[in-house]
């Protein structure tokens, strides 16, 4: 079958976060089912300045917005074997140093910039007709609506079937009334029934309301987004279409996040092999400059520093968390009031704490291969990818029951002898030390903590799972 994947962001191209990952592997994961996949993405600037940005097409691209047409041109690149990328380029657009807009907040024309985005692409698939358009969260959503809205302006690709994936219903891409000119769309379109919320454009429900299949990332978290507590707004759409929903985990690429043959790592290790983790212990004390205490485990958290990421936790329970006998190391960047806080943190426990504010790939997998335990005390998961990266590093998490974080790990009973994680589920300070606690105790319970730790290293998330289950989706499509 042929596909086309639409999606703002995706490995090696152009990364924020785990929407890049997912796009960059799974599209060669459905490739080795025998799909052939096509790829379209934007040309950032990032994009144009690295090795991967291709050749330019000869063909040409003008795209109606508002009351004018923009133009483009479309460079071609490959991943895996051949998976075709299309990376439109309108440097108006595009040709900027951020993808959505500087820490302090969004571009003001991002309406804008990703309607054009959706327009384009759907020029490009006129060139190249698909079986099936595959949008991937708000910055795509429109790709859908357009196609299914008015597909006379399309008629290569009028028959093709359409998916859209939910990656985080916390960002929707809302915009005022007065981009609505952008779209091109009827008024009638700009009501409640529609892309109408609470008085703005929301491209997010677009592609809830208009997409043949909707899928998103983790099975807890389909149920998760029918609810007021994690639909923001939209969990009545989301029932709506309930029929149509599927939660799909999302997979790991073994290929770059694994202790045997991760090449970030000094020296490697598998379940049978725990003495050379003890030696990443050791090197990752000696990149942060902490002591090397025996029989003192060290927490550790690879996260963006936001709400979402339950971080209010983890500062209101931080004193007592001192109180225990461990080390805690940080990895993350974000919201500029937790990255103070951490900073201070670490001041005042300088042989106890260790921060680093931004993103640093090596220390990443250093991370993961180095500390005992990983916390993840979210307020919502989608997700979530560095607990499947944690249990395959034999770096047992610390999690909150949502989302992905639910679905993948299973909570430790020490009386069965069961389980790969510590699970809570109350979004309270006390919760979350009491998670904690009883991870220490299991690792100071030298034969539990190994039996652990195999179970954990044996957990298998890899994507061709997770493409199969897509797979069949398609294929129920064309049914």
């Amino acid at each position: 079958m042929k596909i086309a994947m639409i999606a703002s962001e995706a490995v090696p191209f152009a990364k924020t976060g785990g929407l890049a990952d997912v796009l960059g592997t799974l599209t060669t994961a459905l490739e080795r089912l025998g799909h052939e996949i096509t790829l379209i993405v934007p040309a950032y600037r990032s994009v144009l300045r690295s090795e991967f940005h291709g050749r330019e097409l000869p063909l040409a691209i003008s795209a109606p917005l508002g009351d004018r047409q923009e133009r483009a041109s479309l460079l071609h690149s490959t991943i895996g074997r051949a998976v075709s990328v299309y990376l439109i380029r309108g440097d108006a657009y595009f040709d900027r140093e951020h993808l959505y807009g500087p820490p302090a907040g969004d571009y003001p024309d991002n309406a804008e910039r990703f309607t054009f985005f959706c327009r384009a692409a759907l020029e490009v698939l006129r060139a190249y007709p698909v079986d099936l358009v595959h949008a991937h969260d708000w910055q795509s959503a429109l790709a859908v609506v357009f196609l299914k809205t008015q597909a006379e302006r399309y008629p290569e690709i009028a028959a093709a079937k359409t998916m859209f994936t939910i990656h985080n219903m916390g960002f929707q891409g809302l915009f005022p009334q007065s981009d609505w000119q952008l779209l091109n769309l009827a008024p009638d379109y700009f009501t409640p029934q529609f892309l109408e919320f609470y008085g703005k454009i929301n491209f997010l429900k677009g592609g809830l309301i208009f997409a043949d299949k909707l899928t998103t990332v983790s099975p807890t978290y389909a149920q998760e987004i029918m609810t007021p507590e994690q639909g923001f707004g939209l969990e009545g759409v989301v029932r709506q279409r309930a029929a149509d929903l599927v939660g799909i985990l999302n997979g790991v690429d073994y290929d770059e996040w694994n202790p045997w043959t991760d090449p970030y790592l000094e020296q490697h290790h598998g379940e049978n092999n725990l003495t050379i983790k003890r030696n990443c212990k050791k090197h990752l004390r000696q990149m942060f400059n902490l002591p090397d205490v025996s029989r003192t485990p060290v927490l550790a958290m690879i996260s963006r520093l936001t709400p979402q990421k339950g971080l209010d936790l983890v500062e209101s329970a931080f004193d007592r968390l001192m109180e225990r006998q461990l080390q805690f190391i940080l990895l993350g960047s974000g919201d500029q009031r937790y990255g103070d806080f951490f900073r201070a943190a670490a001041e005042r426990f300088p042989e106890r704490v260790a921060v680093r504010i931004g993103f640093d790939e090596l220390l990443a997998h250093r991370i993961e291969a180095g500390a005992d335990l990983f916390l993840m005390p979210s307020l919502y998961e989608p997700c979530g990818l560095n607990q499947m990266y944690s249990l395959k590093y034999g770096t047992i998490p610390i999690v909150r029951a949502v989302g992905g974080l639910k679905d993948t790990v299973q909570d430790y009973d020490p009386s069965a002898q069961s389980g790969t994680g510590f699970v809570f589920e109350s979004y309270d300070p006390q919760a979350l030390l009491s998670a904690i606690d009883r991870g220490l105790a299991a690792y100071h319970d030298k034969p539990a903590w190994s039996a652990l730790r195999g179970r954990a290293m044996a957990m298998d998330f890899s994507w061709d799972r997770s493409a199969a289950a897509y797979s069949n989706l398609y294929q129920q499509l064309w049914q």
